[in-house]
């Protein structure tokens, strides 16, 4: 019996995935550990390593295939001493499975949604069973083809998934139009190149080009929205002097055979590390049973992507010194903009920092990405007049914003954590303590 591959699941979370590229075709000979396929997921691509030996007896479901269901059968392996002959049955068998799983009873737990089961084996006017396999019968259910006049090339005449695309290509079977009792099959919904077309709203506006929805938008789209709708944020926002942090960077790079190259951001990944662990109950997570209170702090930093949004985690980031993490946030933005972070690189972390400073942004509110009690927003550092013991100065001063779950933070603590952050960035010696 050839050997089933699926469709991976390669993150706790993931429910589908884009099927960006085969690396092998059929007749290949694999082994186990070789790359067969490349998957888009929604926050990287990734390589797909065969687990089996044998040959690539068929590819079912194509490169750039979208929104593939894990556990999804993609492609078939025959092991050795197998030939072509298998992998129809093997097919075949594998699109009975969800038509099994609609004879459980009806209290049983309601299962995912499956695909709808191939119409029951059609009878001849004579009133002889007509033979045909599950997936011929659906696929000419789809097709608006009556299975009664193919002409089956299987075992005592059975009809087979060769015989239907036989008869779509000839138009053999094909109903004169849909009766009462078996509608026609729904026209599918508008794709991103015709709803212009279709939707009178878009008649009202210019020309324009419609991008489809990558799944890195989806879930972006999706875990925002529930943020927004079911939080209850709140911000604080603080005023932040950093020419002492500026002087400091510029002796630390200056530094004589360094190997490394500190970003402001990075002083300011490790200042915020450092308050959290100063005040621990702003490294929380909110659940309907109880606070979780971590013991280490897991830096998610924003990074944008093409067509999207990563956060890559810098783990246990309150231990580590400037160097390091500055190596470490290279090598993790640099990997995330080419997709090629693993999924615990990118899952998790228990506080996020965004920081649009470099484009010239003074200030900006984040939404807080669950379910992480807070999200801390940094803002351009530019000159402003400040006042020091009296008389009107200069300094740097850079915008930070907090913005955190009220449910698990309340606004007494979140200031203190602000507090203790300004003291930190306003004097940066205290970071090498």
């Amino acid at each position: 019996m050839p050997i089933q591959i699926l469709m991976p699941a390669l993150s706790p979370t993931m429910e589908e995935g884009n099927l960006a590229k085969w690396c092998v075709k059929e007749g290949d000979t694999v082994e186990s550990g070789d790359v067969i396929a490349e998957i888009e997921t929604d926050k990287a691509t990734m390589e797909v390593e065969a687990v089996d030996e044998g040959t690539i007896g068929k590819i079912l479901v194509p490169e750039g295939t979208e929104g593939v269901k894990v556990n999804e059968l993609i492609a078939l392996l025959l092991e050795e001493g197998e030939d072509a002959s298998a992998l129809e049955a093997a097919t075949e068998t594998a699109s009975t499975a969800p038509a099994k799983a609609e004879d459980k009873p009806a209290e049983a737990p309601a299962a995912a949604p499956q695909a709808a089961p191939a119409p029951a084996a059609p009878v001849s006017e004579s009133g002889d069973r007509i033979f045909s396999s599950p997936l011929a019968r659906r696929i000419a259910a789809n097709e608006g083809l009556e299975i009664k006049d193919i002409k089956g090339s299987g075992p005592r005449g059975r009809v087979v998934k060769r015989d239907v695309e036989a008869a779509i290509a000839s138009g053999t079977g094909k109903t004169a139009a849909p009766t009462a009792d078996k509608p026609a099959p729904k026209a599918a919904a508008p794709d991103a190149k015709t709803i212009s077309q279709d939707d009178p709203i878009f008649k009202l506006l210019p020309e324009f080009e419609a991008v489809p929805n990558s799944n890195m938008r989806k879930t972006i789209a999706k875990r925002l929205t529930e943020s927004a709708r079911d939080i209850p944020h709140f911000n604080l926002q603080v005023d932040v002097e950093i020419d002492k942090l500026m002087a400091l960077r510029k002796e630390l790079n200056s530094r004589e055979g360094a190997d490394y190259k500190i970003s402001v951001n990075d002083f300011l990944v490790k200042a915020t590390s450092l308050a959290l662990t100063r005040v621990p109950d702003c490294n929380v997570a909110f659940t309907d049973n109880a606070i979780l209170k971590f013991k280490r702090v897991d830096m998610a930093i924003a990074v944008a992507v093409e067509g999207g949004l990563i956060t890559p985690i810098i783990k246990d980031a309150a231990s580590k010194g400037l160097a390091t993490l500055a190596n470490e946030a290279k090598d993790l933005a640099a990997r995330a903009r080419d997709g090629k972070l693993a999924p615990e690189e990118y899952q998790g972390g228990t506080f996020t920092i965004s920081n649009l400073g470099m484009f010239g942004i003074k200030s900006f509110n984040s939404i807080i990405n669950p379910p992480q009690g807070g999200i801390l927003s940094i803002g351009a550092g530019e000159q402003r007049p400040v006042v020091k013991n009296g008389a009107l100065a200069v300094a740097t001063v850079v915008t930070l914003t907090l913005a955190v779950d009220h449910r698990c933070i309340d606004g007494a603590t979140g200031a203190a954590f602000i507090k203790e952050l300004k003291a930190l960035i306003e004097d940066p010696i205290a970071l090498m303590l």
